[in-house]
């Protein structure tokens, strides 16, 4: 476990500063409540086996007394680096994005189900869309009840989602809850 260099952190500071926008400092800059130490730092990005992991500097430390190859993770772990060296956020990410997201997508209840089996959101099954959300921008998908279901890219901007036709895909799918069931075997 190392920390991330100075190319793969612009690369995942990128990727969440596209959801998080000017939040972004907060993910890192707030307090750790996490570890058996009184005062157990802050958080902090580390890169193990092509895996990044979000964990407080307290846990970090304490892992440094495992070795490398019986170290599964530690913290949790928002994304990853592909072959081709591009950065992915996965699913474990979402409770992040979710508490620090600047844009938001709210689906209509008997459409929630459609999204956790993969499929992008279309124009009729949007209930909410947050006023500024602009085509290209990071967008977190939440139910009517506020629990976040997934995230994507909205491929259409607000204004444009109130002339769009009703099959327009309002969001593009990039990662659902669902995923925990369809793809338990690649996530650990």
């Amino acid at each position: 476990m190392r920390p991330l260099d100075e190319k793969e952190t612009t690369m995942v500071f990128e990727k969440l500063f596209k959801f998080t926008g000017p939040n972004l400092k907060h993910l890192l800059e707030r307090p750790s409540v996490e570890g058996p130490d009184p005062e157990p730092g802050r958080y902090c990005l580390r890169l193990h086996k092509n895996r990044v992991f979000y964990a407080s500097e307290s846990l970090v430390r304490r892992a440094t007394a495992v070795s490398r190859t019986r170290l599964a993770g530690v913290g949790t772990p928002i994304g990853k680096f592909t072959h081709g060296g591009a950065f992915h956020l996965t699913v474990h990410a979402l409770d992040l994005l979710a508490a620090h997201a600047r844009r938001r997508v709210w689906l209509k209840p008997d459409t929630e189900r459609s999204f956790l089996f993969g499929n992008s959101v279309p124009k009729s099954a949007l209930a909410r869309i947050t006023e500024n959300t602009k085509s290209g921008d990071g967008v977190v998908v939440m139910s009517m009840a506020d629990v976040p279901l997934g995230f994507g890219v909205a491929a259409r901007g607000a204004q444009d989602c109130r002339k769009a036709d009703t099959n327009a895909v309002v969001v593009l799918h990039q990662s659902d809850a669902g995923e925990y069931l369809r793809k338990e075997e690649e996530l650990m």
